[in-house]
C-alpha cells in the first residue's frame, strides 16, 4: 500500500512511499482510508525539522473516513464496504476507566499517528470498537472532519461544563477545530455564545457559525467587552484550546463561579496567572483530553440531521501533502485540511 511514514526532517521528508499491506488481528478490521483530516498533531510533527519522533517512524493522522476492506477474526457488526468513521483513540477496553466510558483517561491509551500508526496511508488496521458508522448522506471529507475535534468539545462543554441552556460561553480560537466544533455544539444546547479571533475574516465566520458575538483577542481589554457582551457579568463558561497568556486573560471574562475547561496549549504555557483573584471569584479551572468513543456517536446524531456541519477550508489530494503542511502551519485555515486518495 501507499503511505506516508515520518520521524525527522520535517514537511520536506514527508513522501509516499511503498510498504507493505497490514493485516487484522483478532477483533480488529482493515479500513481502506478514503479520507484523513489534520490536526495540529501533525504540524507540530513536521514544523521543526530537527525534531525526532521519540517512538521512531510512525504514519500520522487522527481522523479517519474510510471503507471496511477487511474482518479480522471475530469481528460483527460490519461487513465490507461498509462507510465508517474511526474514533481516534485506542485505549485498552478493560480497566475500570475504560468500563466508565472514560476512554481517553486510560492508562494505555494511544492516540492514531502518535503512539501507534494513523491514518496517512491506503489502508489502515484498527479495533473495531473504534468504528462508527458514517452516513450515507455525509462525506468521506466531512465524516474525517468530525471526530477529535467534536469529540473534544463535547466532553469540554458536556460533560466537563455542563452546559446548560442560556449559559454565556466563552469560545476561544473560533478558527480552531475545537473552536469550530465547540461554537456548534454550544448553540445546539441552547447557550449564547461569544468567540474571539484575531482577524475579521475568522471573527465574521465564527459569527456565521452561530456565535453571538465575536471580539478580537489580539487588542487590550478584549476580556472586559465580553463581559459586556455577556449581560456585563461575564460568561459561564470558557472553552479554551490555546493556553498561554489567553488562557490567564480569560479570567477576567468570567462570571463569579464559572467554569473554564482547557484542552490545549497551541499558545504554549506560559502565563501570568492571577491565582488569588482565581479562587476569590470562585472560578474552577478543569483540564480536558479526548472523550469517549461513544461521544462519537451521539455527535452523529447531529451531523446527520444537519444540526452540526463539519467545516473544511481545503481539501488536498495526498500528493500534495506538504502543501496541506505548509497551509496549516502558516495558520492559513478556518476549518479543516483534509487529505484524499
Amino acid at each position: 500500500m501507499r503511505a506516508i511514514v515520518y520521524e525527522t526532517g520535517g514537511v520536506d521528508a514527508l513522501h509516499i512511499q511503498e510498504i507493505p499491506d497490514p493485516q487484522p488481528d483478532g477483533g480488529e478490521v482493515l479500513v481502506r482510508v478514503k479520507a484523513c483530516a489534520m490536526n495540529h498533531l501533525e504540524a507540530w510533527a513536521t514544523k521543526d525539522p530537527t525534531q525526532q519522533r521519540p517512538d521512531g517512524p510512525r504514519i500520522l493522522g487522527a481522523d479517519v473516513a474510510g471503507v471496511v476492506e477487511k474482518l479480522g477474526p471475530g469481528v460483527a457488526g460490519y461487513s465490507p464496504g461498509d462507510r465508517v468513521l474511526v474514533a481516534p483513540g485506542i485505549s485498552c477496553n478493560q480497566c475500570e476507566l475504560c468500563h466508565l466510558g472514560m476512554h481517553s483517561d486510560c492508562l494505555e491509551y494511544k492516540l492514531l499517528g502518535v503512539r501507534v500508526d494513523g491514518g496517512y496511508s491506503e489502508l489502515m488496521r484498527i479495533p473495531a470498537v473504534n468504528l462508527a458508522p458514517l452516513p450515507d448522506n455525509v462525506s468521506f471529507e466531512d465524516g474525517a472532519s468530525i471526530p477529535l475535534v467534536f469529540i473534544t468539545a463535547w466532553r469540554m462543554l458536556v460533560e466537563k461544563a455542563k452546559i446548560q441552556p442560556g449559559d454565556w460561553v466563552l469560545v476561544n480560537a473560533a478558527g480552531s477545530g475545537v473552536g469550530i466544533a465547540a461554537i456548534q455544539l454550544a448553540k445546539l444546547f441552547g447557550a449564547r455564545v461569544v468567540t474571539t479571533a484575531s482577524t475579521e475574516a475568522k471573527r465574521s465566520k465564527g459569527i456565521e457559525l452561530g456565535a453571538d458575538a465575536a471580539v478580537d483577542y489580539t487588542q487590550p481589554g478584549w476580556p472586559q467587552e465580553v463581559e459586556r457582551i455577556a449581560d456585563g457579568r461575564g460568561v459561564d463558561i470558557a472553552a479554551d484550546s490555546v493556553g498561554g497568556q489567553i488562557l490567564a486573560e480569560t479570567m477576567a471574562a468570567m462570571a463569579r463561579g464559572g467554569r473554564i475547561v482547557n484542552c490545549g496549549f497551541t499558545a504554549g504555557t506560559q502565563s501570568d496567572f492571577d491565582w488569588a483573584s482565581f479562587r476569590g471569584r470562585r472560578l474552577s479551572l478543569e483540564w480536558s483530553f479526548m472523550g469517549s468513543n461513544g461521544y462519537l456517536n451521539e455527535v452523529m446524531k447531529f451531523v446527520q440531521t444537519g444540526q452540526i456541519k463539519p467545516v473544511i477550508h481545503r481539501v488536498f489530494p495526498f500528493e500534495q501533502v506538504q502543501d496541506a503542511h505548509h497551509a496549516m502551519i502558516n495558520r492559513e485555515n478556518f476549518g479543516k485540511i483534509v487529505l484524499t486518495w
